[in-house]
């Protein structure tokens, strides 16, 4: 096949963009040839489930699935009854960026709080958990936390166990969304244990996708008490893959040797260039601290227009006019000093 694009295109829209790093395309390559049972039953998989309780802990189950959407909606359906409600920040993924799929294939009901930064904590946790035994209102039954959150920035290890305390004494389980929970770990240079187990959470999905491999999530289960009904939830969800040795050998590489903290230092590295970088522009505003790989700022709407017509990234908030720019395994100097000083050279054209 004739490639249809320019390898060398970089953007700066969503570490979803990158294509597949090599070590994890050479995965995909060594688990090929040959038959393997499906549905899990392959050797890459038994040998995921042993790395994945290496790092998050013995007792952790790994359910490899295909896509973020696919975890989030399919842990949600474990920690909640039919008549159950999640409670998350309102610039969380399953508030604003899933469809109705939590609620209409999970069949959940939502309580979004406004939050500054994306972060939720008990206090404002508590806003929404209440009602209990009114049987008029959806019964809050978990809580959501992305790590990163949308916003890019990250939850400490404390503000973690402070809402798993608050979860696990109000009766509702704690759900990380975790699709760059590398990143995070990275930031805090703390272990994937550490920010989940040991920080109380029951149930993380660790996100593969926005960090070097082709496709895949894989939910962790991290509270016993929720694993039973995890592979009937897979397969009615439509996330249980025949083939599933290929997924699992992504994850394979990504955990050998640390390579997901490797491939995350970077990316998070890059977004801090591209923050000394712009910070002090005349005309740039950064909104948010640089706590992963995303820099979110507003800027003139003259300079955000001359810049889409050069490099592909997202308009946050079109009515501030705050902009998003990340960065990703890839990403290199050079890069983002070519976006900075495009960014310098806007904002000076547009004041």
């Amino acid at each position: 096949m004739q490639a249809l694009h320019n390898p060398h295109d970089f953007a700066f829209a969503s570490d979803n963009y990158s294509g597949i790093h090599p070590q994890i395309l050479a995965a995909i390559a060594t688990a090929n040839g040959g038959h393997q049972p499906a549905y899990g039953a392959d050797v890459y998989t038994e040998q995921l489930k042993q790395c994945i309780r290496q790092q998050f802990g013995e007792q952790a189950q790994a359910f490899p699935v295909f896509n973020g959407t696919g975890a989030n909606v399919m842990a949600l359906q474990a920690l909640l009854p039919r008549y159950g409600a999640v409670i998350c920040a309102d610039s969380a993924h399953i508030h604003n960026d899933e469809g109705v799929a939590p609620e209409y294939v999970a069949g959940i009901k939502i309580f979004a709080v406004a939050t500054v930064d994306g972060k939720l904590t008990p206090e404002l946790i508590a806003k929404q958990a209440w009602g209990w035994g009114n049987e008029h209102r959806a019964q809050a039954r978990a809580v959501y936390i992305s790590q990163t959150t949308e916003l890019g920035t990250c939850y400490s290890v404390a503000e973690i166990r402070a809402i798993a305390d608050y979860c696990h004494q109000h009766g509702m389980w704690l759900y990380m969304d975790g699709a760059r929970l590398a990143n995070a770990a990275a930031h805090l240079n703390a272990s994937l244990h550490d920010i989940t187990t040991a920080a109380g959470v029951d149930m993380v999905s660790f996100g593969g996708t926005k960090n070097g491999i082709m496709l895949g999530e894989c939910i962790v289960v991290l509270n016993p008490a929720l694993a039973d009904s995890m592979v009937y939830l897979r397969k009615i969800n439509m996330q249980l893959g025949s083939k599933m040795r290929f997924i699992s050998a992504q994850f394979l590489a990504l955990l050998e040797n640390d390579l997901w903290r490797t491939l995350a230092s970077h990316s998070n590295a890059m977004a801090e260039r591209l923050y000394q970088a712009v910070k002090n522009i005349e005309g740039v505003h950064i909104t948010q601290p640089r706590q992963s790989n995303a820099v979110f700022a507003v800027l003139p709407a003259a300079a955000v227009h001359v810049l889409h017509q050069q490099f592909h990234f997202y308009d946050w908030n079109e009515s501030s006019g705050e902009v998003r720019w990340m960065t990703s395994f890839d990403t290199t100097a050079e890069q983002v000093d070519a976006f900075a000083a495009a960014i310098q050279a806007a904002c000076q054209e547009a004041a």
